[in-house]
Formats: C-alpha cells, sequence, structure tokens
C-alpha cells in the first residue's frame, strides 16, 4: 500500500464486534497499519477503533484528533495540518462510514480545496444495509439524516417528508436517536396513510437485529418493537 501522505476515509463497525475481519475489508486493515495518526468523534472510540488492528507503533502512541459537530470550522485546517507536512492519517466515525451523516464531510471538502490525496475504504453503512433490507424501492431515495427533537416538529417534517414520497415515488429515509425511536414510530403511524410501507430496521449486524418492512395497516395491528437505546434507521414508501 502507498505511503505518500493522504486522509483516509476508513469505515467503523455498527456494533461493538469482537472481530472486526468479518466487516471490514483487509485493505482497512492493511490502511490502518500505515496511520501516523486518527481523527475520531471521540478519544474512547478512536483508541478501540486502533486496538482492533496492528498498528506500526503501539496504539497508544498514535495521536489522536478529535472531529466531531462540536468542532469550530477554524480548526480543520489544523488537523489536516499533519496531512500536509507529509504523513497519513485516518478519520473514522463512531459507527459505519465517516462523512454520510457524520460532520467528517467538512474534514474532505477543505481537504479537496487543498489539493490532497483522500482515499476511501468500503465498510458497513446503517443507511444502505437498512434499505437493502427493507425490500423497499431502491432505484430513487432520500436521506434525511435526524428529524427535529420537538415533537410538533418532528411531526410537520414527517408531513412534508409524506409530500415528498407522494410527488417523487422515492424511499424516504431517516435517523433517530435511540431514546426518540418509538416517539418516531409513534409520530409515523399517526400521520402516514394505511397503505403506505413502512420499514424499520435496528441493531443491524448484531445478534439482536432485527427488520419490519410492512403496510401501516398492519402495523398498527401488531406488537411494536421495543426500540429504545437501539441505533434504528426508519424508512417509507408509498405505492
Amino acid at each position: 500500500m502507498s505511503e505518500k501522505p493522504t486522509l483516509l476515509l476508513l469505515p467503523n463497525l455498527l456494533g461493538d464486534h469482537r472481530y472486526a475481519e468479518i466487516f471490514l475489508p483487509a485493505s482497512v486493515a492493511k490502511a490502518v497499519q500505515t496511520l501516523d495518526g486518527l481523527i475520531a468523534e471521540s478519544e474512547g472510540e478512536g483508541r478501540r477503533y486502533l486496538k482492533r488492528f496492528a498498528t506500526k507503533k503501539p496504539a497508544n502512541e498514535i495521536p489522536i484528533a478529535l472531529f466531531n459537530e462540536h468542532t469550530p470550522d477554524a480548526d480543520i485546517d489544523f488537523l489536516l495540518e499533519p496531512i500536509i507536512k507529509g504523513e497519513r492519517w485516518g478519520i473514522v466515525s463512531d459507527a459505519g462510514l465517516p462523512c454520510i451523516a457524520d460532520p467528517g464531510s467538512k474534514l474532505v471538502h477543505r481537504a479537496r480545496q487543498r489539493g490532497l490525496a483522500i482515499q476511501a475504504f468500503v465498510g458497513p453503512s446503517s443507511i444502505l444495509m437498512a434499505l437493502m433490507l427493507s425490500g423497499l424501492p431502491g432505484q430513487k431515495f432520500f436521506f434525511h439524516g435526524y428529524l427535529a427533537k420537538e415533537a410538533d416538529k418532528r411531526q410537520a417534517e414527517i408531513k412534508h417528508l409524506l409530500q415528498l414520497a407522494g410527488q417523487d415515488k422515492a424511499t424516504q429515509i431517516f435517523m433517530e436517536a435511540p431514546y426518540r425511536n418509538m416517539q418516531a414510530l409513534d409520530s409515523l403511524l399517526k400521520i402516514l396513510p394505511d397503505k403506505a410501507w413502512l420499514a424499520v430496521a435496528w441493531d443491524l449486524t448484531m445478534p439482536t437485529q432485527g427488520v419490519i418492512s410492512q403496510t401501516v395497516e398492519s402495523w398498527k395491528k401488531c406488537t411494536l418493537p421495543s426500540l429504545e437505546k437501539k441505533p434504528a434507521i426508519f424508512l417509507f414508501h408509498l405505492e
């Protein structure tokens, strides 16, 4: 693998698996071996990530820089400075792919402006896995990130997504903070028409993984899954 200065976009696991190689390709392990430093959302997750792989020096000696939703834009150039000076740094999200529903895109945008080499690696994405498992149309879909925290605003956003779904016939996808999953599901069942298809996928890649994809009418007749404290993806489609 090349040793030239590069920003490496590294995938992470979706859960705390013992064996990372089950979900991450060998190319990721080889890339981590070349790292001079790692950019992570949190110190703890960054250290945990490095310890899953062989590294060119002890994992606890590899510097970790923090980049998350609280990082001011003014710090981005500082984070890229080691790469400009000739080092190889990776960026990793707490789960899944960096830059997807993740602030890392700002870092990549600036790296492109500065002409830095950037390399991406394949890995698990809860958004795409949920779409694949749902059986809902994947030819055209929109991902809306997180909806509003406030119940009234969240309901207004769902109504807007419903309008979009009626106009473009695309699958609508969003995620929610685990502690608001049940509120989001309740709002969907109140707002979506009975014939709409609604899918919920949770704990993807974990032994507790679950996916339910059925009409809203069927949802209203079944016992709802317990989604508290579980990472979940919501998808719906109008036929």
